[in-house]
């Protein structure tokens, strides 16, 4: 069965498994739900754990030999299976085969980034979502990660404010591993009392860690203060300004595709729908007051310009154009640039 990280704790109160996949791009949850199958493993007698590294030269008659093979002192065993990239290759038919037919007392926990479609559709996922557990971890949005905290502040015994799980968030957004962690700091500091914003204020440094498709889409829902933020934390952390613009220019395809969808009221997507995004509810209710037509104009000049073709400063272009895409500033036909 497919689980999320939230219904994993009943699931194993239910009974334990014979095969786990947990699977996701978050460090911190992805540990707590590979810590929550330990802790009920150990509960059951699994005390005996193998930890196995998928990593070049790997050989997977490793895993097959110590599966196979019984224990030296006929113990219960978890053997643990770190995979970052989700694929087996050679060792595919290995894990499909474990999954429906686990060696007796043993566990196997699998460990995986994030799987695209491609590799959540192959044969081994598919036999320990029948056969066992995958719980699929998802990464906490800007917008739930106020509440995300303020949860979290509560599990640790205090109470976070409002205002203050905001400022948090502005400091730590998309590193939730940093959040724990001043969240840990701030309780122990509060001393019991509420934890506010003056609190943050003083405690609180900036460890937020940014990637390009939070740009776009903070940019195509329209929230320009996020945006710059999540431009400028990109700028210094030494992103390349031809990603940036892929995201943007990517998101601005993805309105238009709908907005061409919803003009012929057809549910197909047009040529070159790979290269465009799925934009959210927020971006798709603005996107008939966005200049979409010169906003991909505008996009195609940032790209001359990144590429040293054209005249001008790469991140002042991308700042115009994400600014635009936000609503902040108009977009216009010169080069990489717009105005009030």
């Amino acid at each position: 069965m497919r689980v999320s990280l939230e219904q994993l704790p009943a699931a194993l109160r239910r009974g334990l498994g014979t095969t786990y996949l947990v699977s996701g791009d978050e460090p911190l949850l992805v540990g707590e739900a590979a810590d929550a199958v330990r802790a009920a493993a150990r509960a059951a007698g699994y005390v005996e754990r193998s930890v196995f590294f998928v990593e070049r030269g790997f050989s997977w008659d490793e895993l097959r030999g110590a599966t196979q093979s019984l224990s030296l002192f006929a113990e219960r065993r978890l053997f643990e299976l770190r995979m970052p990239s989700g694929k087996p290759d050679k060792g595919a038919a290995l894990l499909e085969q474990i999954a429906v037919r686990p060696p007796p007392d043993a566990v196997l926990l699998i460990l995986t980034d994030q799987l695209d479609k491609k590799a959540s559709d192959a044969a081994w996922v598919r036999a320990v979502e029948a056969h066992g557990v995958w719980v699929t971890v998802r990464a906490v949005d800007a917008q739930a990660l106020p509440g995300w905290l303020r949860a979290r502040a509560a599990a640790l015994g205090v109470e976070l404010e409002a205002e203050a799980a905001e400022l948090i968030c502005e400091r730590v957004e998309g590193n939730l591993l940093a959040a724990q962690q001043e969240l840990e700091t701030l309780r122990l500091l509060a001393d019991g009392r509420p934890i506010g914003p003056e609190l943050v204020l003083r405690t609180v440094g900036s460890s937020a860690r940014y990637d390009v498709f939070q740009l776009a889409e903070a940019a195509a829902a329209g929230d320009a203060e996020r945006t710059l933020r999540v431009l400028v934390g990109l700028k210094s952390e030494g992103a390349e300004p031809t990603l940036a613009l892929w995201a943007l220019a990517r998101e601005i395809r993805g309105l238009w595709q709908a907005r061409e969808r919803n003009r012929n009221r057809s549910s197909t997507r047009g040529s070159g729908w790979n290269l465009a995004a799925t934009p959210s509810q927020r971006a798709l209710s603005r996107m008939n007051r966005l200049p979409l037509g010169r906003l991909l104009l505008q996009a195609s000049r940032v790209d001359r310009i990144v590429k040293g073709v054209e005249h001008g400063d790469a991140w002042s272009a991308l700042t115009g154009l994400a600014a635009a895409l936000a609503g902040a500033l108009q977009a216009t036909n010169e080069s990489g640039r717009v105005v009030k």
